[in-house]
């Protein structure tokens, strides 16, 4: 191969590749690294808003079985379907050591009640607003949940690239640049013995036509 020609612009480009992919392999390495620990806090972050959840939840379903028995069921469905579809909120992208990340940017409001307080008691109104306190939690999770999810495929790229620069490219250049220099250098030492010898064979007729 041409590149293994023991010559001094070879080695020069050998070494230029190495030092350009340990460069590489540090900036991906760091990049990674940062990214794990970026991982790592929004993993914290989401079960934390799980367990809310979870508590959450649990208080809301106890206030709707409550307002189902002391209401009834049927009642308690026409004021659900009362309520109207979430649409205040907006997904915005966000970049994470170049990955883009999505983010919910929503607005807490109270919660406006669409019944009337003449036919409803409390129960329904912890029911409604522990389901609204969900809701917010849900539009946290999945952001963060998403998140997870793009950092670890990035995370996965990152990795196959560090392993094959770590494993095969650096250890091939560092190989290619030991190989052309000790090629070079037996060169250097031929050539440096083949100019002695010419040296003592010069000195060697002086000497004779000096004797003469």
């Amino acid at each position: 191969m041409t590149e293994r020609t023991p010559t001094k612009s070879n080695l020069m480009r050998a070494q230029l590749s190495l030092q350009l992919s340990q460069k590489a392999y540090e900036l991906l390495d760091r990049k990674r690294n940062v990214l794990i620990r970026e991982m790592m806090n929004m993993i914290s972050r989401a079960r934390d808003i799980q367990d809310r959840i979870d508590e959450t939840f649990s208080v809301a379903y106890r206030a709707l079985q409550m307002a189902n028995i002391t209401m009834g069921i049927r009642a308690v469905e026409d004021i659900a379907l009362s309520i109207p579809e979430e649409t205040n909120f907006e997904i915005l992208m966000k970049s994470v050591m170049g990955v883009e990340i999505p983010g919910v940017r929503f607005k807490q409001e109270g919660l406006a009640p669409h019944y009337s307080f003449f036919h409803t008691n409390n129960a329904l109104d912890v029911a409604l607003l522990s389901f609204q306190k969900v809701k917010y939690l849900i539009f946290e999770l999945g952001e963060i949940e998403n998140s997870i999810y793009r950092l670890a495929g990035e995370i996965k790229k990152t990795q196959k690239r560090t392993n094959a620069l770590q494993n095969i490219q650096i250890p091939k250049y560092r190989e290619l640049v030991k190989i052309i220099q000790e090629a070079l250098d037996e060169k250097d030492r031929e050539e440096f013995f083949r100019l002695k010898m010419v040296k003592k064979k010069k000195v060697a007729n002086l000497q004779e036509i000096i004797h003469i």
